[in-house]
């Protein structure tokens, strides 16, 4: 059986296509079949891709679903896998220096890594979306790192109640709140003041912003749990974004409930390392004088 790739890339740059040209050419070379989106496709210079139709989820029937861009094109292309049950693998380019057009070795281990299938795949929970006005469904959707209901207007406050398994806990205005799942602990939560949350911990986030209260901590619930937030039915509106890909406008009155999802994301990571490790990493944190347990 062929094996085929799905390749997403952000087109935005002209470096990052002719880097995609590179990366299809050597995925065909070792005789995997490389298949892109129909807009994107136009954009590359290689025919030997395979185009997907616009009514097709172009996922289905490929090994992994590759991501040249940041995390912006991640989370678009994870639209795609999720649904697919497809593994994500993102290599982001402006951190790596394609930008510059400079050859790099993190590129060439993950295209490498790709043709000889040596990859590890970590499952991360994700988030199911639901917003209602007076009981009726307006909106519906999903989130890998977080859903916020946040203040549409910068003049204003947002009123709202949180809510856990069908009890109130506390009534604030605020910027906004946020629910998020272990892997958004790291991204947006943090920076409103979240705990970091290691992706093994089944768990959801309730993070305030800014909010006008004594009790507006961040809480840690069960991912069975059902969280709430219900936005002040005399107040102003709001607007529900989720992982800042999709945007829904809210009226007053407005009540959206997050659960765990039933369906995760799988994401491909070329080294077992730990979690510990890779957050040192990422926010280049001091941990100079550490000298492991004594032996």
């Amino acid at each position: 059986m062929t094996r085929r790739v799905l390749l997403v890339v952000h087109t935005g740059r002209e470096q990052n296509l002719r880097t995609a040209e590179k990366v299809a050419g050597r995925l065909l070379d070792a005789g995997i079949a490389v298949r892109a989106l129909a807009g994107e496709a136009d954009e590359l210079r290689n025919s030997a891709c395979e185009v997907t139709g616009p009514d097709e989820n172009p996922a289905v029937g490929t090994e992994l679903v590759l991501v040249l861009g940041g995390d912006g094109t991640l989370l678009r292309a994870a639209e795609l896998a999720r649904p697919a049950g497809v593994p994500l693998f993102g290599v982001n380019l402006g951190r790596v220096g394609f930008l510059a057009g400079a050859d790099s070795d993190a590129l060439d281990e993950a295209i490498a890594a790709v043709v000889e299938s040596r990859y590890h795949v970590d499952e991360r929970m994700t988030l199911e979306v639901t917003a209602t006005v007076n009981g009726e469904k307006v909106a519906g959707t999903w989130a890998l790192n977080e859903a916020s209901v946040e203040k549409s207007s910068r003049e204003r406050i947002l009123d709202v109640v949180v809510e856990v398994d069908g009890h109130p806990v506390s009534a604030f205005g605020c910027d906004g709140v946020l629910c998020s799942t272990p892997t958004g602990s790291t991204a947006y939560a943090f920076s409103a003041g979240g705990p970091v949350v290691w992706p093994d911990v089944q768990a959801l986030l309730v993070v305030p912003s800014n909010a006008h209260a004594l009790f507006a901590g961040p809480l840690v619930v069960s991912r069975d749990s059902l969280v709430a937030m219900e936005i002040d039915q005399h107040g102003h509106h709001a607007v529900l974004c989720c992982d800042g890909q999709r945007q829904f406008d809210l009226p007053p009155g407005a009540r959206v409930e997050v659960v765990g999802g039933s369906t995760p994301i799988r994401l491909v990571r070329l080294h077992d390392t730990s979690f510990t490790d890779r957050l040192v990493r990422k926010f280049e944190l001091p941990v100079q004088g550490w000298r492991g347990p004594a032996e």
